[in-house]
């Protein structure tokens, strides 16, 4: 079971979240905005936060990406706005999943149930080979670290499932539409703009590297050394 953090200033909402998810045997902790939400992840350890995208004293992309700065916790985004560029920057700032209001809870659980269980998943689970290092470039997968001329880089849960599962197959072509059944694990109701934007932040955060992810127009990508 999961300790959820349901974030949004709506009291209904966080009512409606907490019975679907105490009803499925989750914890929950409730904050009515971002700030709240920044002091309890201080605090706290979290499965999972379901945030609200705006609220009042800080909104939900600024609070993900401040507590992004020190855990690594999976972000289910909730907002009454369903434009893609909203979508796209809630990637852009580490989020993992996004759903537009209204909504219904139960699709809001049974994604959360996806998300924990991929998330716990990919902290246990250990590759063929441990550790591969391509020049400065390296990864071990026990741990979960990435390192870049030595110096760690901190990825979101998605970018690192992304990078994972691109390295396990690498030299191998890769379809946009593979990498979301595969990476994001289901009916994702996202395009191939989501998968195009998660290479992006990672081709950044691979520096001198970043040319190991290669594109292949009209198909995809592949990871290549």
């Amino acid at each position: 079971m999961a300790h959820i953090l349901v974030v949004d200033d709506e009291q209904k909402i966080r009512e409606g979240l907490r019975e679907y998810a105490e009803f499925d045997k989750h914890t929950v902790t409730e904050a009515a905005d971002g700030m709240e939400a920044i002091r309890l992840c201080r605090e706290q350890d979290f499965d999972i936060i379901i945030m609200d995208v705006m609220m009042p004293k800080l909104d939900g992309f600024s609070a993900c990406k401040e507590i992004r700065k020190y855990k690594n916790i999976p972000v289910l985004m909730l907002s009454a706005r369903g434009e893609e560029y909203d979508k796209l920057f809630g990637f852009e700032v580490g989020i993992d999943d996004y759903v537009v209001k209204p909504f219904s809870p139960k699709e809001v659980m049974a994604r959360v149930s996806v998300i924990v269980s991929r998330s716990k998943g990919l902290k246990q689970a250990v590759m063929p080979d441990t550790q591969m290092k391509f020049g400065g470039f390296e990864i071990d997968f026990s741990a979960r670290d990435v390192f870049v001329d030595k110096k760690k880089i901190e990825l979101t849960l998605k970018e690192t499932e992304l990078l994972f599962y691109l390295v396990k197959n690498r030299n191998i072509a890769l379809t946009r539409e593979k990498l979301l059944t595969e990476v994001w694990g289901y009916d994702y109701y996202g395009d191939d703009r989501t998968v195009d934007t998660h290479i992006k932040m990672l081709r950044a955060n691979l520096g001198p590297y970043k040319d190991a992810i290669v594109t292949l127009r009209g198909v995809g990508y592949k990871f290549e050394v």
